[in-house]
């Protein structure tokens, strides 16, 4: 079993009488991709500083790489690449004039990681700082966090104002180092991007912790959604399998939720003659949407809040 690299335990971080960050526990392992999902807001930027030593806690315990955030905090840094989500630059610098600036503050003394993504993400090292798009500030900000090939990145909100292109390739980016041995920790208010690329998620909300799952776990226990269009009708008694929910039935068509015993339903299927049929897998998006509108399954109660919405 992988060991934690970030361990957090009943952190507490209040502004005057608002709790930011409420009680929260979490792990994130060695190598992994690990999502910190919720609505602008929830806690998550809160939770990073706390982490980086950035800001001060009320309560609880924090360890990166076995080591107190605080006591330690010079040693977690030079092995922590970060991107804030409120990455600034400084002024009339050439983009590459300030990652060799950043670089000499590291023990990485090469630059060569610093081209490459440069080309990857298609930014112009030559460009004055202050001259730089949202879009190109962003990437500035993404390459800055890898380029020193430390051990641990974490990430707050890095896809804000890159186009769909590049968003793609930097998924390559977090791929590529999670092959070779990285820790991502990335904080996201966007479905999307935790579905693409992200082993586990934890979905905090108001500054507590809902819960931590692996997206493959949450999908499962949401279920699939399946169609059927049969030639001729069918006798809805037939589908109340165990792991069967919302059948429903109009005409020649049939459409159920499947949460287990998939083989059970399709020998079923297989009894009558089909002219069409869809299996669709939940997105991330209609998974959490289910959740926080607690119109999902009762198997995904974990503490789960009623009404609200993720985004």
């Amino acid at each position: 079993m992988k060991k934690p690299i970030i361990e957090i335990k009943n952190l507490t971080k209040k502004y005057g009488t608002l709790t930011a960050v409420d009680k929260l526990n979490l792990e994130v392992n060695q190598g992994e991709i690990f999502g910190f999902l919720g609505p602008n807001g929830a806690g998550k930027t809160t939770t990073i500083r706390v982490c980086l030593d950035l800001l001060n806690k009320n309560a609880g315990e924090i360890k990166i790489f076995g080591l107190d955030f605080h006591s330690d905090s010079s040693e977690i840094r030079r092995r922590t690449g970060y991107l804030p989500g409120d990455f600034g630059l400084i002024p009339d610098l050439k983009v590459k004039s300030f990652f060799k600036y950043l670089l000499s503050l590291s023990n990485c003394k090469s630059d060569k990681k610093m081209k490459d993504l440069a080309g990857r993400l298609d930014l112009d090292l030559t460009r004055k700082t202050q001259d730089l798009s949202k879009g190109n500030r962003q990437k500035v900000g993404v390459i800055q966090a890898f380029m020193a090939d430390q051990d641990l990145i974490i990430l707050d909100e890095p896809t804000g104002g890159l186009d769909p292109l590049i968003q793609q390739e930097f998924y390559k980016v977090l791929e590529e180092a999670q092959a070779g041995g990285k820790t991502i920790f990335m904080s996201s208010h966007t479905l999307a991007e935790v579905e693409a690329v992200c082993d586990r998620v934890a979905i905090i909300r108001e500054g507590k912790l809902q819960m931590v799952e692996k997206i493959s776990k949450l999908q499962d226990m949401m279920g699939k959604e399946l169609e059927v269009e049969f030639r001729h009708p069918v006798e809805l008694s037939k589908f109340k399998i165990d792991g069967v929910k919302n059948i429903e039935i109009e005409g020649n068509k049939l459409s159920m939720t499947v949460t287990k015993n998939l083989d059970d339903v399709i020998k079923t299927i297989a009894d009558h003659k089909i002219v069409n049929m869809n299996l669709k897998t939940f997105s991330l998006e209609e998974l959490f949407l289910k959740y926080y509108s607690g119109s999902g399954d009762e198997e995904l109660d974990v503490n789960k809040p009623k009404g609200g919405e993720l985004i």
